[in-house]
C-alpha cells in the first residue's frame, strides 16, 4: 500500500466505529490475530481512554459473537450475506452487536452510523441495503428464531452461542450437553485479567493491600493463592506498580503446568518454548530466583519482551537463548524440563476469541507432530530422577494425553506421576493430569502431565 492509498484509508476508517470495520476486515481477509491488529489500531490513532475500551469492546464482541450476529444478518439480508463485501459485512455486524449487546448505544444512533459510514466508502445502494436490513431486524428483535435446539442441537448451539459447529459436535460427543452449553456460555463471558503478585518483590498481604487502596476490586486464585482475578481493566501496564515490576499478568491456569514441575532453588530447570516468557517468571519466582533457568525460544523478538520483562521484575536467574528447540543440544542434563508446546488454543477463547473461527480440526491434527517431536526433546534433555512438565492452553485430546501416551508407549524409562499428589483433586483428569475447563474452574482450559524420568 502506498503513502497515499495509507492516508486515504485513515481518512475513510475514522472513529471508533470505522476503525472497528477496518480491523474485521483485516482479521477476516489475513492470518493476523486479533489482538495485535488492535494493538496496532491503538498504538497509531490518538484515542481517548474512553475510546480505546469502546473500540476493544466492540472489536471482541463482534467477533465473539460472530456466529449469533451472522445467524440474523443472513435471515435478514437479500442474497447470500456471507458472499457480502467484507465492508458491508462488517459494518451490518458492528451495528448489530451495538443493537444487541450494548445498552449505552441508542439503537437508530447504531443504524445512522453504519448507514452514512457505508454510503461514503461504497455509495447510496449499499447503504440503502444496510438500512433496509438493520430497521427490519429492529421491527422483529423480540420475535428472532434461531434453530430448533430439540431437533437440531448443533445448529442451535452453533448459531446462539456462537461457536463453529465442528466444535459443538465435538464437544456434544465429549461432554454431554448441559456441560457444552455451560462451556459454550463460559466461553463467551468477557474476560477475566489475572494478575500473579511478584514475590520476589512484595507479599501477597502487600500486593493485597495495595489493590484495596486503589479500590480495585479483586479475587484471591482458588487453587493459587499468589494470583489475583479481576474484572478487565484497560492501560493495567501503563499502571506504576506494574512497571515497578510488583505483578505480571498471567492467568491462573498457566500456573498449573510451573506449580506441578517441582522446581526448587538452586536447580537447572529447562523453558523449551519460553516466549513470551510467563511461565519462565514464575520458575523464577517460585525458585526464589536461586539456580538456573534456560528459556529458548527461535522468535527473537519474542525473546526480547522475555528479557524486558526480566529487567521488570528483577530476575537474574533467567538466560534466554534464541534458538529451535529442536535442535537445541547441552553437555548439562536438567533437573526440570517444561515442555509448554504450541498448541491450538482452544482453551482460551473468552481472551481470544477469534481462534474459533481461525482453527480447525485439521489445525489441531496439524501441530501433533511438532507436540509429540517437543515432548521426546524434553525427554531428551532431562536427567535421570528428573521431571518433565508437558502442557497446553488446549481442551483437545489429541493435543494432550494422546501426546503423553504415544511418548508413554515408547519410552519405558518415563512414568507418569499422578498429579493430585501436586494440585487440588478438582483439577485433574481421570488419567492423573491436570485439565482445567472455563465453565468448572473459572480460568482458561489449559492442560498438564508430570513425567518421571527413572532411568
Amino acid at each position: 500500500m502506498t503513502k497515499l492509498e495509507e492516508h486515504l484509508v485513515r481518512d475513510l476508517y475514522t472513529g471508533v466505529r470505522g476503525l472497528a470495520v477496518k480491523i474485521l476486515n483485516r482479521v477476516e481477509r489475513t492470518d493476523a490475530y486479533l489482538d495485535k491488529l488492535l494493538d496496532n489500531e491503538m498504538k497509531s490513532h490518538e484515542l481517548s481512554g474512553q475510546d480505546k475500551a469502546l473500540l476493544y469492546e466492540i472489536v471482541h464482541g463482534v467477533v465473539r459473537w460472530m456466529g449469533r450476529l451472522d445467524w440474523i444478518l443472513s435471515g435478514f439480508y437479500k442474497g447470500q450475506f456471507s458472499k457480502a463485501i467484507p465492508i458491508l459485512k462488517n459494518a451490518l455486524r458492528v451495528a448489530l452487536y451495538q443493537i444487541m449487546f450494548l445498552d449505552k448505544v441508542p439503537e437508530y444512533a447504531a443504524v445512522n452510523e453504519a448507514v452514512e459510514f457505508v454510503k461514503k466508502l461504497q455509495g447510496q445502494k449499499p447503504a440503502d441495503i444496510t438500512n433496509a436490513v438493520l430497521r427490519n431486524i429492529l421491527k422483529n428483535k423480540n420475535n428472532l428464531r434461531y434453530p430448533d435446539p430439540e431437533e437440531d442441537t448443533i445448529g442451535y448451539m452453533a448459531a446462539y452461542y456462537s461457536h463453529p459447529s465442528w466444535l459443538v459436535k465435538r464437544w456434544l460427543n465429549r461432554y454431554g450437553k448441559e456441560a457444552t452449553e455451560a462451556l459454550l456460555i463460559a466461553n463467551n463471558e468477557r474476560p477475566y485479567l489475572t494478575l500473579r503478585v511478584n514475590l520476589l518483590k512484595i507479599s501477597s498481604p502487600e500486593f493485597q493491600n495495595l489493590l484495596e487502596s486503589v479500590n480495585l476490586k479483586f479475587s484471591l486464585g482458588k487453587y493459587l493463592p499468589e494470583f489475583f482475578k479481576l474484572q478487565n481493566l484497560s492501560n493495567i501496564t501503563q499502571w506504576q506498580y506494574f512497571i515497578e515490576g510488583y505483578f505480571n499478568i498471567q492467568d491462573e491456569s498457566a500456573g498449573l503446568a510451573c506449580k506441578l514441575l517441582q522446581a526448587e532453588p538452586g536447580m537447572r530447570v529447562l523453558d523449551l518454548c519460553a516466549a513470551p516468557g510467563g511461565k519462565s517468571v514464575y520458575l523464577a519466582d517460585l525458585m526464589n530466583n536461586k539456580g538456573e533457568i534456560v528459556s529458548i525460544d527461535k522468535f527473537e523478538s519474542r525473546l526480547k519482551m522475555l528479557d524486558k520483562n526480566l529487567d521488570r521484575l528483577a530476575i537474574t536467574c533467567v538466560k534466554t537463548v534464541w534458538a529451535d528447540s529442536l535442535e537445541y543440544t547441552t553437555d548439562e542434563l536438567f533437573d526440570r524440563v517444561l515442555a509448554d508446546v504450541p498448541c491450538s488454543g482452544i482453551g482460551t477463547l473468552s481472551k481470544k476469541p477469534d481462534i474459533k473461527w481461525k482453527k480447525d480440526l485439521l489445525d489441531i491434527r496439524n501441530l501433533n507432530d511438532l507436540q509429540s517431536a517437543l515432548i521426546e526433546r524434553a525427554g531428551n534433555l532431562v536427567k535421570i530422577g528428573g521431571y518433565i512438565v508437558y502442557s497446553t492452553c488446549t481442551t483437545e485430546p489429541e493435543e494432550n494425553f494422546d501426546i503423553v501416551s504415544k511418548f508413554l508407549e515408547h519410552h519405558q524409562e518415563f512414568e507418569l506421576i499422578n498429579a493430585k499428589n501436586h494440585l487440588s483433586e478438582e483439577l485433574i483428569d481421570e488419567n492423573g493430569c491436570v485439565q482445567t475447563l472455563p465453565h468448572k474452574h473459572k480460568m482458561d482450559g489449559a492442560f498438564a502431565a508430570l513425567l518421571k524420568r527413572n532411568g
